[in-house]
């Protein structure tokens, strides 16, 4: 049987919320930062870029929060389930984020994802920076990590499938085997091989044969 591997881009798409958003709601400036998300979502301005200027908005937040958010956080409907029907067919699974491993750690740890990247959002003496920590997991890097994922799972691209909603997906989905859009902005439908436009990813086993 062919091994895949399956990524999933996590905002919007493998959880039903931004956890920045959730974020800059406790932080009284949700309508700064999704004013700023919506842009980069439409690829009018650039990820790193607005990554940049939403994390600054939160800082000062205590790292308390993330506890907070993670009680918020809800899967999309169809997601454990086809991990884990995934995992029992001998596939991969990797979760691909603009948002923050502070926040996603546990969901990964639980549903015991293969490979996970996301960005670190600082915190120093108990509070947010406003600053990232490391590299910033921007478009380029979602692609870079397929790549890298794939090849230690030892799935060839052709086998790779990106499932994903904003701009920020488009580099990952356009050298995966199969690209799958999820209730996606109209820019990404466009490029996807496939595109689901329901509350649910229950049927991407079908759509990928499995």
């Amino acid at each position: 049987m062919t091994k895949r591997l399956v990524q999933f881009d996590v905002d919007s798409t493998f959880i039903q919320q931004e956890a920045i958003e959730l974020l800059a709601l406790k932080a009284g400036v949700l309508k700064q930062v999704a004013d700023i998300t919506d842009a980069a979502m439409r690829g009018d301005l650039d990820f790193a870029e607005s990554l940049i200027a939403r994390v600054g908005l939160l800082k000062g937040l205590p790292e308390t929060v993330f506890e907070d958010v993670r009680g918020e956080i809800t899967l999309t409907p169809g997601a454990p389930e086809l991990v884990e029907l995934l995992h029992r067919n001998g596939h991969f699974v990797s979760l691909v984020s603009g948002g923050f491993v502070n926040i996603m750690q546990p969901i990964v740890d639980e549903l015991k994802i293969d490979y996970f990247a996301a960005n670190t959002l600082e915190v120093v003496d108990g509070y947010l920076t406003g600053k990232v920590s490391g590299s910033i997991v921007d478009r380029a890097a979602k692609a870079l990590a397929l790549k890298e994922f794939a090849r230690k799972s030892n799935v060839d691209m052709a086998n790779t499938v990106a499932i994903g909603d904003g701009a920020n997906d488009l580099d990952m989905m356009a050298i995966a085997g199969i690209s799958i859009a999820f209730n996606a902005k109209p820019i990404v439908a466009a490029a996807a091989d496939y595109s689901i436009n329901e509350p649910s990813l229950s049927s991407v086993a079908a759509i990928i044969g499995i």
